[in-house]
């Protein structure tokens, strides 16, 4: 049975984002928050600037409203320093126990992307990230504009 490009490109994504949002889900548990915090973790520890909510949402391809419910969460849980609400574009910092927890996360993150990059080449993983990085920036330029007539 013939598998076309699409289906193979569609099916190692769909499987990619499964098993990442599975790992993230059962790493943030020991946290007491969801699996898709860790994406706002990793960003804000890993930024060399500041961070506003707008910023965040943009950097993690997320909603707004997702943002602030985050935003929300790990100030009252004590990850992220005081936030005024309503205050969108004031910079959201990490407290001493958001950078821990920010630093753990990214080390087993580290960890799976190696365990998963396991058999590749460093220049292969090099190519299978920017061909990513490609195909991303592609897509999201295809979804603001939508997709040629076919004619």
């Amino acid at each position: 049975m013939k598998t076309d490009r699409f289906e193979r490109f569609s099916s190692a994504i769909f499987k990619i984002t499964h098993y990442w949002r599975k790992l993230a889900s059962e790493e943030m548990k020991k946290h007491g928050l969801k699996g898709s915090y860790a994406l706002y973790f990793v960003t804000l520890s890993n930024s060399e600037d500041e961070m506003t909510a707008a910023m965040l949402a943009k950097a993690c391809a997320r909603d707004k409203a997702d943002v602030s419910r985050a935003i929300s969460t790990l100030q009252k849980k004590g990850f992220i320093k005081p936030y005024p609400k309503g205050a969108y574009r004031a910079p959201i910092l990490l407290t001493e126990e958001g950078k821990n927890t920010a630093s753990q996360i990214n080390k087993r993150a580290s960890l799976a992307l190696v365990l998963a990059g396991e058999g590749l080449s460093e220049k292969d993983r090099h190519i299978m990230q920017d061909a990513l990085s490609l195909i991303s920036e592609n897509l999201e330029e295809i979804s603001e504009n939508g997709l040629p007539d076919d004619n």
